[in-house]
C-alpha cells in the first residue's frame, strides 16, 4: 500500500472514531437529569413526587432509560434544605424540583438564576418570594402552587358543628406558607363568626404539646397544609380523640390518618401538573416563560369512624357528597 493508500485510511479512521465519540455525546445529552427535594415526607407531598415521575414517564422520559432521577429529603429541617440544594446546583441538573415553600427557596437561593427550578406544592409563590409575578415568572423559575380554599374549609367546619366559635390551628410559624395560611384564616373567620387560637409548633416533636394547649380553649381544630403539622399528624389526631374536640385538615391525605373531614387537592395530580411544566423545560422552555400553575379542582374526604371518637356525627348529606369515605 502506498502512502496515499495509507493516508486514507487512517483519515477515514480518524473520522470513524470522532463519529462515534459524537454518537456518545448524543446518547449522555439524551439523558435527562433531573434532581427532586422535599422538605419532608409525608403523604401528600409523596404524592406530588409519585405525580412527577410518572407524568414524565408518560411525556416519554423514563427513570433508568432517558432519565436520571435522583430525590432526597430534608427530613423537616430547613439547614439540610439549604445542604441539599446546594449540593444538587452543584451536580448541574437539567432541572431541580423543590415540593414544599423551604426547599423551593434553599434551591432558588442556590441556583441563583442559573439551573432551572420548578417548585410544587408551594402555598404562595410570591410572599415566599420565590417568584415576582405568578403570569410572568421570570428567570429560571417556574411551578404549582397549592393556595387553599380557606373559606371551603371553615364552611365545612360550621357544617358539622354549626353551633362552633372558636377554633384552635396549630401552626409552625417559621414555615412560610403555614404563616400565610393562618393569616387567610384569621381573615376569613370574622365573616362567618369564627374566633381563632393558634398554637406555636416550630418542629414535628412540638406539634403534640402545641395541639394540647388548645384543649379547653377550642370547639375545633383544623391543620392546613402545615409541613411540620402534617408530618406529625397522628399526634393531633390522639389530642382531638381524648379530648373529643373533632380535628379537620385542608390535606385530604390526612383523613385516612384520622381527621373527620377535608376538603383540598389530590396531591397526586399537583404532582402530574409539576411534572407537566418539567418536559416542557426538558424540550426546551424557559422557566420563567411558563406561568406558575394554580390547582383549582378539590375533592371532600370523611371520616364517620374518627367523628364518632371525636364525638360528633356525620350527616348522610354530607357523606354522600364524599369523594371518598374513609371506614
Amino acid at each position: 500500500m502506498n502512502i496515499y493508500g495509507y493516508s486514507h485510511l487512517l483519515m477515514m479512521a480518524v473520522v470513524l472514531s470522532c463519529a462515534s465519540m459524537l454518537d456518545a455525546s448524543r446518547v449522555l445529552a439524551a439523558t435527562s437529569n433531573v434532581k427532586i427535594t422535599a422538605i419532608v415526607e409525608h403523604p401528600a407531598l409523596d404524592a406530588v413526587r409519585r405525580g412527577v415521575k410518572d407524568e414524565l414517564a408518560e411525556q416519554g422520559f423514563t427513570d433508568g432509560d432517558n432519565l436520571k432521577w435522583e430525590f432526597q429529603s430534608a427530613q423537616g429541617d430547613t439547614g439540610i434544605a439549604g445542604q441539599i440544594a446546594r449540593k444538587f446546583v452543584g451536580d448541574e441538573p437539567d432541572v431541580i424540583v423543590a415540593i414544599a415553600t423551604p426547599s423551593a427557596q434553599s434551591v432558588i437561593a442556590a441556583a441563583r438564576g442559573g439551573i432551572p427550578v420548578v417548585f410544587s406544592a408551594v402555598t404562595d409563590p410570591v410572599d415566599a418570594r420565590l417568584v415576582k409575578n405568578l403570569d410572568r415568572p421570570g428567570g429560571n423559575v417556574t411551578g404549582v402552587t397549592d393556595m387553599l380554599p380557606v373559606d371551603k374549609h371553615l364552611a365545612l367546619i360550621k357544617s358539622v358543628i354549626p353551633d362552633v366559635s372558636t377554633i384552635g390551628v396549630p401552626f409552625n410559624p417559621g414555615e412560610a406558607n403555614a404563616a400565610v395560611l393562618v393569616e387567610r384564616v384569621r381573615e376569613t373567620a370574622p365573616g362567618l363568626g369564627l374566633k381563632i387560637i393558634t398554637a406555636a409548633a416550630p418542629t414535628s416533636g412540638d406539634v403534640l404539646m402545641a395541639t394540647r394547649s388548645l384543649v379547653g380553649k377550642v370547639d375545633a381544630i383544623y391543620v392546613t397544609t402545615d409541613n411540620t403539622v402534617i408530618s406529625a399528624f397522628e399526634s393531633v389526631a390522639k389530642v382531638g380523640i381524648d379530648a373529643k374536640i373533632p380535628v379537620f385538615a385542608g390535606d385530604t391525605d390526612t383523613v385516612a390518618r384520622g381527621a373527620i373531614a377535608a376538603v383540598g387537592f389530590d396531591y397526586y395530580d399537583v404532582g402530574r401538573q409539576t411534572g407537566i411544566l418539567v418536559a416542557r423545560i426538558l424540550r426546551g422552555e424557559r422557566p420563567g416563560a411558563i406561568p406558575v400553575r394554580g390547582v383549582e379542582t378539590t375533592q371532600l374526604h370523611v371520616n364517620p369512624s374518627a367523628a364518632a371518637k371525636m364525638g360528633v356525627s356525620l350527616t348522610e348529606a354530607l357523606v354522600s357528597k364524599a369523594a371518598k369515605v374513609i371506614e
